[in-house]
C-alpha cells in the first residue's frame, strides 16, 4: 500500500469512528460495508501498484538488453566491414599470385632452353679446355644432362646445380692442384703425378720422377720437358700438396694467345 493510501484509509477509519459513535444499527452495517469496500479498494491499488513496479523493473531490463543487443549489432558491423576489407586485399593478394604464376610458367619455358644450351657451352668448353680431370669434369656434364630429363626435380634446383657447375670451372682458372691420374700417351696409357697452375699450366711426371711434361693448348698435344724442370715440376706437386711452403718455381708457360 502506496503512503497516499494508507493516509486516504486512514482519513476513511476515522470519519467512520466517528459516524459510528452517533449512528444506528442499520446506519453502521452499512458503514462497515463502506470500510470492507474501502479495504478492497486499497488492496486493488496496491496490487496494481505492485503490477506496474514489476512491468516498470521488466520494463528497464529490456531496455538494457536493447542497449547491449545494439552494441553488439555494432560491434559486428565494425568486424564485418574489417572482414569485408580483409576478403578484398586476398582477392587482390590471390590475383597477383595467379599472374605471377602464370609468369613464372613463361620464365620457366624460357630458361629451360637456355639451360640446355648452357649445358651444351659447358660441355664444348670442357672438351676444348686444357685436359685436367677430365673423367670428372665429362661426369658433371653427363650429371646435369640427367638431372635435366627428371620431372621429380624442380627447375629452380636444376639451375642451380648448372650454376654451381660454372662456379666449379670458375674456381678451377685461380687454384693450384695436384693429383695422381692416368695419362694416355702415343697408345699407351701410365699412371702420373699432375700439376695444375690455374688454367696456365698443367705439367706431368712420372711416378718414378724419370719423366715430365706439359700440355701445349696450341698443338693439343702432350710435350716432353728436358730433366732441367724436373726439380721445379717436384717441387710444384710438393707446394700443390701444402708438403712444402710456397717458392718461385720456374715452368715453361705457354704464350698467350689472341681473343678470337
Amino acid at each position: 500500500m502506496t503512503q497516499s493510501n494508507r493516509a486516504r484509509y486512514a482519513a476513511v477509519v476515522a470519519v467512520t469512528a466517528f459516524l459510528l459513535a452517533g449512528a444506528g444499527t442499520a446506519q453502521a452495517q452499512q458503514i462497515e460495508q463502506l470500510i470492507d469496500l474501502e479495504k478492497q479498494v486499497a488492496q486493488a491499488g496496491a496490487q496494481s501498484q505492485a503490477n506496474v513496479d514489476k512491468i516498470a523493473d521488466e520494463t528497464d531490463r529490456l531496455l538494457q538488453e536493447y542497449r547491449t543487443v545494439m552494441t553488439q549489432i555494432d560491434n559486428i558491423k565494425v568486424y564485418n566491414a574489417q572482414l569485408q576489407d580483409l576478403v578484398k586485399a586476398q582477392g587482390t593478394e590471390r590475383q597477383s599470385l595467379a599472374t605471377q604464376i602464370e609468369n613464372v610458367s613463361a620464365v620457366e619455358r624460357e630458361i629451360v632452353p637456355l639451360m640446355q644450351r648452357m649445358i651444351g657451352t659447358l660441355e664444348q668448353f670442357v672438351n676444348l679446355d686444357v685436359p685436367f680431370l677430365s673423367q670428372e669434369r665429362q661426369d658433371r656434364v653427363q650429371s646435369l644432362r640427367t638431372l635435366m630429363a627428371r620431372a621429380d626435380v624442380s627447375t629452380s634446383e636444376k639451375y642451380r646445380r648448372l650454376m654451381e657447375a660454372y662456379q666449379i670451372e670458375n674456381e678451377y682458372g685461380r687454384t693450384i692442384e695436384a693429383y695422381d691420374g692416368p695419362l694416355e700417351q702415343d697408345g699407351r696409357v701410365r699412371q702420373v703425378s699432375f700439376l695444375r697452375f690455374g688454367r696456365v699450366l698443367l705439367a706431368y711426371q712420372t711416378l718414378d720422377g724419370k719423366e715430365q711434361g706439359m700440355w701445349d693448348q696450341r698443338q693439343r698435344q702432350w710435350v716432353v720437358l728436358p730433366e732441367s724442370y724436373r726439380g721445379a715440376i717436384r717441387q710444384g706437386l710438393a707446394v700443390a700438396r701444402r708438403q712444402a711452403a710456397p717458392d718461385l718455381i720456374v715452368l715453361p708457360v705457354p704464350a698467350p694467345e689472341a681473343a678470337q
